[in-house]
């Protein structure tokens, strides 16, 4: 959808030169002459984003702002005023304008600031309707019910409503990024952006300037200045997930921003407000990387303010049949809504005494893997995974010589299955359909069982 831009000026020279410029740009114009025209314009709720001169014969530009707001219109507002007219920029800004231009006009620089506007507008428009899908599955989340995951959610909730940093460590796949988005839902925040950040994910040489941004000419590539992901997720969360990644010089500009609210862009001389709150996650420990040398102490200590620690799912063992019952019903809405699968017993028990490596979201993957090749109505030890469903398991205690146990009977099933497999392949002659049928079972589960006997005697 083009985007709808309306230019509020009293010279009809302004608003003609700026909109054909703006429509060679792709964007769609509308003009009004005076602060009651362009309130006209508004209440219709069809304008993005509003160019507006402070300066108009009848309201100021800060009056079409205010009772633009009072209508319950959420459109963004770029003021354009002189030099000497600054003090009423700032207090435009105060009220909630976007961003101010300073006449005379670039139209470089209207666009390039236009485009910021927009794209954090985009933004915050998605971070919303995302919001939205969220709060209305809000009563279809898990409850845990071991103490370990009921005392850190009591936690996230009380620290939420804060603008602490936060340090969120547990290990990969526990749902470190749920609870930081969580903990974002529930402060006063909300309703501005929540910006997840992977640092692992950006090479060394780039992460400074995709946190802060840079200017243009700052270095060989920068042919344009580029706002930073700080100012993207201004008056929201951002979080750094992990953050054990960090080079250390931009672990000294991170500090600066915890300790002082404020940042440089690359190759700029200006300091920046950073009206963001920091959330830091990471699955490494960050004290042993503080004795190596590679995290800093003093930005541990301001991170480590606030420190959650998410459990994982092997200690979290009582609530792993409720964990999968969950999951089941979220395939079954998703995949198949008219399917409803139980799972057998045997099949469950290997599920709570398997070690989950990759915690919440190994176990996830697995149940809708096997929801999808499940060929009945329940879920056996056939449609698991071999590290799960074979005799590679690890466990400890009671776990670990129930996986030994259910090892033994599990190869003791496999070789009754082949036998009986064989048997039908015989009597059918080789033809595989055909062996399915008399066995009762589908054409790809035959398939799949003979693959396994394949590598199990390969």
């Amino acid at each position: 959808m083009t985007t709808q831009i309306l230019i509020v000026d009293d010279e009809l020279a302004i608003r003609q030169i700026l909109g054909a410029a703006l429509k060679t740009a792709g964007y769609a114009i509308d003009e009004a002459g005076s602060g009651e025209e362009a309130l006209a314009r508004l209440a219709t709720g069809e304008i993005d984003v509003v160019l507006c001169d402070i300066c108009l014969p009848d309201l100021s530009g800060i009056d079409v702002l205010t009772r633009t707001r009072t209508l319950g219109v959420d459109t963004k507002f770029i003021m354009i005023t002189a030099f000497a007219s600054m003090d009423t920029a700032i207090e435009a800004m105060r009220a909630g304008a976007a961003d101010y231009i300073i006449k005379p006009l670039c139209h470089e620089e209207v666009l390039h600031r236009l485009r910021q506007v927009c794209e954090l507008k985009n933004m915050r428009d998605e971070n919303r309707m995302l919001r939205k899908l969220v709060t209305s599955d809000a009563d279809q989340k898990y409850r845990f019910k071991s103490l370990a995951m009921q005392e850190m959610e009591r936690l996230a909730k009380k620290v939420a409503p804060t603008d602490g940093t936060i340090l969120i460590t547990g290990e990969s796949g526990v749902g470190k990024n749920v609870i930081a988005h969580d903990i974002h839902q529930n402060s006063w925040r909300s309703e501005a952006l929540f910006l997840p950040v992977n640092c692992g994910a950006i090479p060394d040489t780039l992460v400074e300037s995709e946190l802060f941004g840079h200017t243009k000419g700052a270095f060989t590539s920068a042919d344009k200045a580029r706002k930073g992901l700080f100012l993207q997720a201004e008056g929201g969360s951002i979080l750094l997930d992990e953050i054990g990644d960090l080079p250390l010089p931009v672990q000294s500009k991170l500090l600066q921003v915890l300790e002082e609210k404020q940042f440089r862009a690359v190759g700029s001389e200006r300091m920046q407000k950073a009206d963001v709150r920091i959330i830091a996650a990471t699955n490494r420990n960050l004290s042993e990387m503080v004795t190596a040398k590679s995290f800093r102490e003093d930005l541990y200590f301001r991170l480590n303010a606030i420190h959650i620690d998410v459990p994982p799912l092997r200690e979290l063992r009582d609530d792993i049949p409720g964990l999968v019952q969950f999951v089941l019903e979220r395939c079954a809405t998703r995949l198949a809504p008219k399917r409803k699968l139980a799972i057998d017993p045997l099949a469950e028990e290997l599920l709570v005494s398997y070690n989950w490596p990759g915690n919440i979201r190994e176990l996830r993957n697995v149940v809708e893997s096997a929801f999808i090749l499940a060929e009945g109505d329940t879920i056996t030890i056939a449609d698991l995974p071999n590290e799960i469903g074979g005799v590679h398991r690890g466990g400890r205690g009671e776990a670990s010589r129930f996986a030994r146990a259910i090892g033994d009977l599990n190869h003791q099933v496999r070789a009754f299955e082949a036998t009986l497999l064989t048997q039908a392949l015989q009597e059918a002659n080789g033809d595989r359909r055909m062996a399915a049928q008399r066995l009762g079972i589908g054409v790809s589960t035959l398939y799949r069982k003979l693959e396994e006997f394949n590598r199990l005697t390969s």
